[in-house]
């Protein structure tokens, strides 16, 4: 399997500075990262390892979600994925990731609610980017449309 790649260039202090990721392996974008907008509830037009962390979830787990519904004879028609995640303070100093919270829309075909449910909670479970994120608490809601 390949390795991907992404690359940061920072000037600069950490209240003051600002960089720019580059999504190295795909040359789709380089976008603006600071700390100030990345602690502040508005990110007016800069990313974060938060929302960066939330697109890997958010895709990983779809796409794993989508194997699981056809392994079990299912077909999914359509998955909406959204991945927030927390960032606040860490009890031994600085910051961490206080939680993941998943929420998935599926309109599947060929499997009824238990089935998607379960499919959806062993996706939770086995996606590759899920088990990166072991230390940190993750939510799963689903909703299911026949």
């Amino acid at each position: 399997m390949p390795t991907r790649t992404a690359r940061t260039a920072w000037n600069g202090t950490l209240q003051d500075g600002s960089g720019q990721v580059e999504l190295a392996s795909s040359h789709v974008g380089t976008y603006q990262v600071s700390f100030p907008k990345r602690a502040a509830e508005d990110a007016d037009g800069t990313t974060s390892p938060e929302e960066l962390i939330a697109a890997a979830h958010s895709s990983c787990y779809a796409m794993q979600l989508s194997a699981l519904i056809g392994e079990a004879g299912g077909t999914p028609d359509s998955l909406e994925v959204t991945a927030n995640v927390s960032l606040g303070p860490d009890p031994a100093g600085g910051f961490r990731l206080t939680g993941i919270a998943l929420k998935v829309v599926g309109e599947v075909s060929g499997l009824d609610k238990a089935g998607f449910e379960k499919a959806a909670q062993d996706a939770k479970a086995t996606c590759p980017v899920s088990k990166a994120l072991t230390g940190v608490d993750i939510t799963l809601e689903t909703e299911f449309v026949s």
